[in-house]
């Protein structure tokens, strides 16, 4: 049976999201991006996975396009709907994203990686685009490289096609973190922990303030983020309970501490008044169906 160009596994919290065709570098191929455009979506609507990875297997990330692919033709608008879907995703989901880039982590994959929040390359990672080079327009990198690291590096990068070595990409923001191959898992393992110390609903809402803020008038955004801490804040305080007492009762119900951030969302808020009004001692572990979809759920996204 041939093996999914990209698998996905939730582990330990974790949704860890894996570019599986090492024999090509992790080559993109219309397979390769429907399989991760379905996967990204599975990852943001899984409720144990409250961060999620991007990676490549073997030994690299993601060498951009298959060319021979391209060259046969199959390279087409199929492909251009599931890779804007897969990057979109990685974009918009309420969790953060963290992509690993090891090796080649070029064209595409380079692409790939800046639809994610965070970045951590290994030393002997290359990164680079290079499409215009090969008559073709990098439109998932236009889009978000400027962003990260300004106007003129982005046209820097993108129109002149160089490479840059992980010390410049982290010296220009193009990356978050460069640490040696043998201390990926440590380093990575790190910003998880760091990760899991937010609250999930904070997370959400802060990262769709950021990414909006691009598009829209500030003020709006900021009206719109008060708006949504005044929400979670007025669910609290309906309850006439100091939040470390509502905490003590999720935790005498066998809820982890970092748990209890979830439930700050006003849908859960709702069942959790609705139980003390009923007088019952115990929450119950009943959780809202699926993920918290935050950035759907606001007025202004509706």
């Amino acid at each position: 049976m041939t093996e999914s160009p990209v698998t996905y596994e939730a582990r330990d919290g974790v949704g860890w999201i894996t570019l599986n065709r090492p024999a090509v570098l992790n080559a993109l191929s219309t397979e390769l991006a429907a399989a991760l455009a379905d996967h990204a979506e599975t990852a943001a609507a899984d409720r144990h996975a409250m961060q999620v990875v991007v990676r490549g297997a073997g030994r690299a990330f993601c060498s951009g396009m298959d060319r021979t692919a391209l060259a046969a033709g199959s390279i087409g608008a199929a492909f251009y709907r599931h890779w804007n879907r897969a990057l979109d995703c990685l974009e918009d989901m309420p969790k953060i994203t963290v992509a690993v880039l090891h090796g080649y982590s070029i064209g595409g994959g380079l692409q790939l990686a800046l639809g994610c929040d965070l970045r951590l390359a290994t030393e002997d990672a290359v990164l680079g685009l290079g499409a215009t080079r090969h008559a073709l327009v990098p439109d998932g990198a236009v889009l978000r490289l400027a962003r990260v690291v300004g106007v003129g590096r982005a046209k820097e990068l993108a129109l002149l096609n160089d490479h840059v070595s992980p010390a410049e990409a982290r010296a220009i923001g193009l990356v978050n973190w460069v640490c040696a191959p043998a201390d990926l898992d440590r380093t990575l393992g790190s910003i998880l922990e760091k990760a899991r110390a937010a609250a999930p609903t904070a997370t959400a809402h802060t990262k769709r303030l950021l990414d909006s803020s691009f598009h829209r008038d500030p003020r709006a955004s900021l009206e719109e983020g008060l708006g949504e801490a005044r929400l979670v804040m007025e669910a609290v305080n309906r309850l006439e309970l100091p939040l470390p007492a509502i905490t003590d009762a999720l935790v005498a119900d066998g809820i982890r501490h970092e748990e209890f951030f979830i439930w700050t969302h006003p849908f859960t808020l709702e069942l959790l008044e609705k139980r003390y009004q009923e007088g019952r001692t115990s929450i119950g572990r009943q959780w809202p169906d699926g993920p918290l979809p935050i950035h759907k759920r606001t007025p202004s996204r509706v």
